[in-house]
């Protein structure tokens, strides 16, 4: 049965996109059918891809307002291995657009739901806001999974985040679930890295993934590429760690 997971997080910069792009590529290289939902107007897990975003011909847009099928726009992306609802700054209007529509949420619901079967993993990328995209991404979703570094404002940030899925819970979505929390940029040098981890293990317990994403040169490298680290670095630490999380959701979720 196909998973719906939306990766979001208010607080830009924590390696959402990042962790969107590998986590898809690892799933897929261990035999999963994968979809990646490229929801951000900046469309950085399209470019990191390698699609050039500014050259579509169709975008996530057109499928949320029902001007193209979403099989008629979603792109193979054989160097990555997995399939891509690409996105752009053309999304940027799509705030304006929703508004005025009947059950606005739940348009990217109703976009995806025809092709959603034919992959055993749907990842949306979400913007680092609280949007109407976000929330299309996160009334879509079975679940989400939240990227994380492991800072002081890390934590406020994440206080809001839940507050919002709670709100979706009880409108929209009440079977959205929190699938797991990833720590992203780790270092458990860092004496606040392991004093944030702590706290979140104490307050979240085996919600916390025990996969955490290291700072890594070649993972930063990647898009640069148009390639998930995977790919460009292979048996860099960073690509060992994102296949750790691809195994440990596939246990998780039986995905």
């Amino acid at each position: 049965m196909t998973k719906i997971i939306a990766l979001t997080n208010q607080k830009g910069g924590v390696g959402k996109t990042t962790t969107a792009v590998n986590l898809a590529a690892c799933l897929a290289a261990l035999e999963r059918r994968v979809l990646l939902v490229d929801l951000d107007p900046q469309g950085h897990a399209t470019m990191g891809s390698g699609i050039d975003k500014h050259e579509l011909d169709g975008s996530v847009l057109d499928v949320l307002l029902g001007e193209k099928p979403a099989e008629a726009v979603i792109l193979d992306c054989p160097e990555a291995g997995y399939a891509l609802l690409p996105g752009n700054g053309d999304l940027t209007a799509a705030e304006v657009d929703l508004l005025d529509r009947d059950g606005r949420e739940r348009c990217l619901h109703e976009a995806i739901k025809g092709v959603a079967g034919d992959y055993d993993v749907v990842l949306i990328d979400c913007p680092p806001s609280l949007n109407m995209l976000t929330v299309n991404g996160l009334t879509a979703a079975d679940g989400i999974l939240i990227p994380l570094q492991c800072e002081f404002y890390a934590l406020e940030g994440l206080s809001a985040l839940l507050d919002t899925v709670e709100q979706i819970q009880a409108s929209v979505n009440p079977s959205l679930q929190l699938f797991g929390i990833v720590r992203t940029m780790f270092d458990n040098r860092n004496s606040l890295t392991r004093d944030v981890t702590k706290q979140l293990r104490d307050y979240f317990g085996d919600t916390l993934l025990k996969a955490a994403i290291p700072r890594n040169v070649r993972v930063a490298e990647a898009p640069s590429h148009g390639l998930p680290v995977t790919k460009y670095a292979r048996f860099s630490r960073g690509s060992q760690a994102h296949r750790v999380l691809a195994k440990e959701l596939i246990r998780r979720l039986s995905l």
